[in-house]
């Protein structure tokens, strides 16, 4: 595991790893990873990498042993529901090398929520934990996430995932924000490109992107700063205006705010 999350780094990386038959199929329509990016984001935390996997074990287990080595933290969503096709639980214990079985903790929150007669094996499946894993609460139907060493393991459902990222927050250790600077201009991407290239040569410190529209019947190109240090991102921004402006394109200078 990095050290980065115990340590407050400039730079605190993430990765999620998408577990779901439902996903690859295209029944299900992934709407955790744009919130989860932002919401890290605003936390210090740069998502630099995503992945999606089928309901196999070892492909769950390959994935695991890579991520949680490359990055700070690493977030998965699905797979720890009632159903035998539920295994993400077990195929992180695999990864670590660890039992699971039921946890008392997990069952008597299950019991809020549950009868012991609707405890039926479907729903303890739910309760099933990698030994040492710290629970992540879930207050909108008590069955649990649960986090072990770098690794959270979170619900597909994205109601219930937001649960419980917020739950787990408080664990996370950010490292500094990244500032933003966008610049709208009238030019297109693709007359954008060779200045931009030059721009980003003089300008190491900062990400530059861009990311054409047409809107109003007009082409048009928004280009984002990103920058660690204020002082790096005002000058490559202006030195992205200053280059447009000089083409005879529009260009102005967006207020900074968080990525």
């Amino acid at each position: 595991m990095s050290d980065a999350s115990a340590s407050g780094n400039d730079i605190v990386t993430a990765a999620v790893l998408v577990i779901g038959d439902e996903i690859l199929s295209g029944r299900t329509k992934d709407k955790n990873i744009g919130y989860i990016a932002e919401y890290l984001d605003r936390m210090g935390i740069r998502l630099t990498e995503v992945r999606i996997v089928a309901d196999i074990e070892a492909e769950i287990v390959a994935a695991l042993n890579v991520l949680r080595q490359r990055f700070s933290y690493v977030f998965t969503t699905g797979g720890i529901g009632p159903t035998h096709d539920d295994i993400t639980a077990s195929s992180v214990a695999a990864a670590f090398g660890i039992g699971i079985s039921e946890n008392e903790e997990a069952l008597d929150l299950l019991r809020q929520r549950h009868s012991e007669t609707e405890l039926n094996p479907g729903r303890r499946r739910m309760a099933r934990i990698p030994h040492g894993a710290t629970l992540i609460q879930n207050t909108v139907s008590q069955a649990p996430g649960f986090q072990v060493e770098n690794v959270f393991v979170m619900a597909g459902v994205p109601k219930i995932m937001q649960a419980m990222l917020d739950a787990l927050s408080p664990r996370l250790v950010g490292g500094k924000v990244l500032k933003v600077a966008n610049i709208k201009t009238d030019i297109r991407e693709g007359d954008a490109a060779e200045p931009l290239a030059a721009i980003q040569d003089r300008h190491h410190d900062v990400s530059i992107g861009s990311y054409p529209f047409f809107r109003d019947g007009g082409y048009g190109t928004v280009i984002v700063c990103r920058a660690i240090d204020e002082v790096a991102l005002n000058a490559a921004a202006e030195d992205v205006r200053t280059v447009f402006k000089a083409m005879g394109a529009s260009a102005e200078i967006a207020p900074q705010s968080p990525s």
